[in-house]
């Protein structure tokens, strides 16, 4: 690259036991989209932590516009003209759109008071270049979580950068929004703005990337050009090996169990109702836009929301659900689409994770027995192929991936007869992914009935055997396998 407007050179970086980053290369030009890949924890995050100023390197060199900077402070990065879109919301619920896009920089007028009108008239020219039509007076605790993310998004726009890096933009992005956006990023890119984009996404790094930069273990791993950038090629510098891409046939057998919840009504959606049925050993995919109501049927299943009404029936009797604990009783778990959040406690081992729904099972006289623990945490992380360096790691400092394992192995340990999988892969890198659909092939195949709520597609025509789709609370249809496509899953999507 002849003339770059910044270049990282031989950046390394230490933790504790670990080194994240092992000198590292990386550049970018004027107006340039560079695609940053690799497997969590490769070290895509800490060097552009490092870039923005949230970490500081332990070697190597920064440039911007060929001077050597040195960059302490997210005030330094901003200085440079560098731009942070963190994957994990960062916004101020209790305040309208315009007082997060501004925070700290607001308008003043009389030279101490707040120019609201010009805040709010900045802030939704903006929110409008988003296609977020909504008033800056609106307080973010009336938005859904994709229209906050979009309002961080405006507050990165508003700081004018000259380099924009944007972790994961549209993890929580409708189809919709994430078009848009993708087409405010080709406008940012026409107008010179340099864009570091960091994705799990391989479809929308082929559509907007120009170059590739992929890393593995802390190190380059390589580089592909535009014309080079295609899935297999991806896969294959991010795991070192091909990873083989195969789609599930149908397994459940028609005559088989049921598991089937009828006429469920939830607070969210109080008018409509929905009914399905799901067959031992099936992957049954939800599909639908975000905020159709899969998510809220999920939790009202599961006993986290109370229903209004609806029934669930095993095996053609009906089973009272009026809380999460009698839906464990009768074998119905639910792996949240928020498993930082809701699925683990952060702060304790993998081996309280995995037990703590059972810990009857590993007590007595009211005293825990940390060695049967440790026996049933080791061969549940064992089967499961869960990375980290014993039971006792908080569950904390685990990637995405094996964070969704150790979620995965309290519910195993149960005999599940209903999985519900909300938002399976979320966030985690394409070697994780592999394996967290052959598990779910595997327990399928072992005769546990399969509910998996997603909004990827590829991922929804790839693992279901069949896809109920979802709009305003209601399914509008269910699609065997043979005629699940896109454009008839996006038709039921929208109520058509």
């Amino acid at each position: 690259m002849a003339n770059p407007l910044l270049e990282m050179k031989g950046i390394g970086k230490r933790f504790p036991g670990v080194i994240a980053l092992d000198r590292v290369d990386f550049a970018i030009g004027p107006g340039e989209v560079v695609a940053l890949a690799g497997e969590n924890g490769a070290g895509k995050s800490t060097l552009m932590k490092i870039l923005g100023g949230v970490y500081q390197p332990d070697d190597g060199q920064i440039f911007v516009d060929g001077k050597k900077v040195a960059i302490k402070s997210v005030s330094d990065a901003s200085v440079h003209g560098i731009g942070f879109v963190h994957q994990e919301l960062n916004v101020l619920v209790n305040l309208t759109a315009a007082e997060n896009v501004y925070l700290g920089r607001e308008p003043l007028k009389f030279g101490f008071l707040v120019d609201r009108a010009k805040l709010n008239a900045d802030a939704e020219v903006y929110l409008k270049r988003l296609g977020l039509n909504i008033s800056g007076k609106t307080r973010l605790s009336e938005l859904s979580i994709a229209q906050q993310q979009m309002v961080e998004l405006a507050k990165a726009l508003s700081l004018n950068a000259r380099i924009l890096i944007m972790d994961e933009p549209t993890s929580s992005l409708t189809l919709t929004e994430t078009e848009r956006l993708l087409a405010v990023i080709k406008d940012l890119r026409e107008h010179g703005v340099s864009i570091i984009y960091i994705s799990h996404r391989l479809a929308e790094i082929k559509e907007i990337a120009d170059r590739v930069v992929v890393l593995r273990d802390g190190k380059n791993a390589g580089v592909l050009e535009h014309d080079e950038i295609n899935h297999d090629a991806i896969v294959k510098l991010m795991v070192g090996r091909d990873i083989e891409r195969t789609n599930r046939g149908q397994n459940a057998d028609g005559d088989s169990e049921t598991i089937a919840v009828n006429d469920l009504r939830t607070r969210r959606y109080p008018k409509r109702s929905v009914s399905f049925d799901v067959r031992k050993g099936e992957i049954l995919g939800f599909a639908g836009l975000v905020g159709a109501g899969r998510s809220d049927a999920a939790q009202a299943i599961f006993g986290v929301d109370t229903p209004l009404s609806g029934s669930v029936n095993i095996d053609g009797k009906n089973v009272k659900i009026t809380s999460a604990t009698d839906a464990i009783r009768n074998g119905i778990f639910l792996i949240p689409e928020d498993r930082r959040n809701s699925g683990l406690i952060l702060d304790i081992p993998i081996r309280e994770n995995v037990t703590l729904p059972a810990l009857r099972r590993y007590s007595s006289a009211g005293l825990v027995n940390k060695t049967a623990e440790t026996v049933k945490a080791k061969e549940m992380c064992q089967r499961l192929n869960v990375k980290a360096p014993s039971v006792e790691s908080k569950a904390a400092n685990l990637s995405g991936g094996n964070q969704q394992k150790v979620v995965l192995a309290k519910w195993l340990s149960l005999e599940p007869k209903l999985l519900i999988f909300d938002e399976p892969t979320r966030g985690i890198d394409v070697g994780a992914k592999s394996e967290i659909y052959q598990l779910m092939r595997d327990l399928a195949a072992s005769g546990v009935a399969i509910v998996m709520i997603s909004s990827d597609m590829e991922e929804v025509l790839g693992e279901s055997d069949r896809v109920a789709v979802m709009h305003e609370g209601a399914i509008t249809g269910i699609l065997d396998r043979a005629d699940a496509n896109e454009e008839a899953v996006m038709r039921l999507a929208v109520g058509h």
